[in-house]
Parts: structure tokens; C-alpha cells; sequence
């Protein structure tokens, strides 16, 4: 069978132990097959309970204790992911399924075809509810706003992320969507001058906070947002649309 990248991957059937080097199919593993993951990343937050071993960080697992754990297929993505880890884990032997999802269309077929393909087993509730609040054809944006990653640099969503659809498709319209870079470097004056109507602060990759992000921008109302709710795909996207729904609605003004 073949991964998002096209890849031919000899998956082993039946699949019961999974390492999982991307937080967000860690949750969403977690959240629906009891038992299956063996090993996450340190970053792998979600669920806060989960149990599991821990191999490092997605950028930099480590290999051998991933290989110790002997896994029937590891999950890594395309972005999150390095290929040169990718190459010494198949070449170990381990089946490794690499994602891609730049849009949420993506995330969700990509998310069904791990359950169903990769994995043999049914679509989870949570999916299909997902997937529902999210068929909707893309709503004329009504709230304009800008997405910080990073500070000193400070960084913001550009064109063709995963953060930027998502809003679109929830009424917002990212106002350096069209910038040729994903995440460009931009002066922090420029992005208070940028003519948005809020500018989202996430608490990921960058930990914005209180006092920590708001006091630079003179122009422009901030709000402070969980990460996990611009950047990840899984049971957080049933999360997520409610929440833009909330602040969409909340920076719109008199604006329908």
C-alpha cells in the first residue's frame, strides 16, 4: 500500500504496535485505538494521560530506542518529520507511513486512509464529526487576522499551511496568505500595520502569553489562542472549528 508521499509500504498485518513521531496522530491514535501506540515524542501532549514510551523529539527521535520498541509501523509527516530518519528507519526494516497535509481537506483524508489503509480498522466517531463541521465549502472571510509563530525573529503563517485553510474555511482571511513564503520573517510593526481586524497569539511553536506578545502591538487587538488549535489535525479540529467559530464571530463586528 502507499503512504501520502506515494510510497510503497509493506505494512504488517495485523498492525499492534505503533510509534507515532507527530502529535497530532498521536492523539488521534490514542483517542481511538486502546493499546496500539508504544512510543511518541516528547512533544506528544495529547492525550495528557498517555502512557508510552518516549523517543525524543520529532526532529531528532532517537532511532534506537524507536527500533528497541520494535514497531509494526511508525507514523512520521512530510514537515514534522526528517526524511534522513524516515531512510534509517526503513532501512532497519520498519515500515514507516509518511503523511502530508497542508489543507484540511488533507488532514482528514489522510487521517481516514491511516485508520482504514494503514491501520485496517473503522473510521473513529471523532472523524466523522470532523469531517462534518468541516464540508462545508469555505465561508466568505468576514474577520481579518494575523498569525504570529515566532518572535525575535518574529514569524507569521504565510501561504500554503495547514493554520492558513483552516482559518479560511472557518470565515477568516489570513492577511499574508499570499506571501510567497510559508512562514516569512516580518517586522512586528508591519504585521500591527497589516490592516488586520485581530492578531491570533498561539501558545505553540512560540509561547505567547499575557506578557509576552500582546505589549508589541499598538494597532491591533490580540488574542491569545491554544496552539494546538491553529496547528494540529486530529480530534482538536472539532475543537478548533467551534473555537474560530467563537472568535469569528467575536472580531466581525457589524460585518455578516
Amino acid at each position: 500500500m502507499r503512504d501520502d508521499m506515494g510510497t510503497l509500504v509493506a505494512v504488517p498485518r495485523p498492525v499492534q504496535r505503533v510509534v507515532s513521531l507527530v502529535p497530532s496522530l498521536t492523539e488521534a491514535l490514542a483517542r481511538s485505538v486502546s493499546g496500539l501506540l508504544v512510543g511518541a515524542t516528547d512533544w506528544c501532549t495529547h492525550p495528557p494521560d498517555l502512557d508510552v514510551v518516549r523517543v525524543r523529539g520529532t526532529k531528532n527521535p532517537n532511532l534506537g530506542t524507536v527500533r528497541t520498541l520494535r514497531p509494526d509501523l511508525v507514523l512520521a509527516n512530510k514537515e514534522e518529520n526528517r526524511e534522513i530518519d524516515v531512510r534509517r528507519l526503513r532501512d532497519s526494516g520498519i515500515a514507516v507511513w509518511v503523511t502530508v497535509i497542508e489543507t484540511v481537506p488533507q488532514g482528514l483524508a489522510s487521517l481516514e486512509r491511516i485508520f482504514t489503509v494503514a491501520l485496517d480498522r473503522p473510521v473513529p466517531e471523532w472523524l466523522i464529526t470532523a469531517r462534518a463541521l468541516w464540508s462545508a465549502p469555505p465561508r466568505d472571510p468576514v474577520v481579518d487576522v494575523a498569525i504570529p509563530i515566532w518572535r525575535d525573529p518574529w514569524m507569521v503563517v504565510g501561504s500554503s499551511t495547514f493554520t492558513g485553510d483552516l482559518v479560511r474555511r472557518a470565515g477568516m482571511c489570513n492577511v499574508f496568505a499570499d506571501h510567497p513564503e510559508r512562514y516569512p520573517h516580518m517586522d512586528v510593526d508591519r504585521i500591527d500595520s497589516s490592516g488586520a481586524d485581530v492578531v491570533l497569539l498561539p501558545d505553540e511553536p512560540y509561547l505567547f502569553t499575557a506578557s509576552d506578545g500582546p505589549e508589541a502591538f499598538e494597532l491591533t487587538p490580540t488574542e491569545l489562542v491554544n496552539g494546538r488549535m491553529l496547528t494540529w489535525y486530529g480530534p482538536s479540529l472539532i475543537e478548533a472549528h467551534h473555537m474560530l467559530r467563537d472568535l469569528r464571530r467575536l472580531h466581525s463586528g457589524g460585518r455578516h
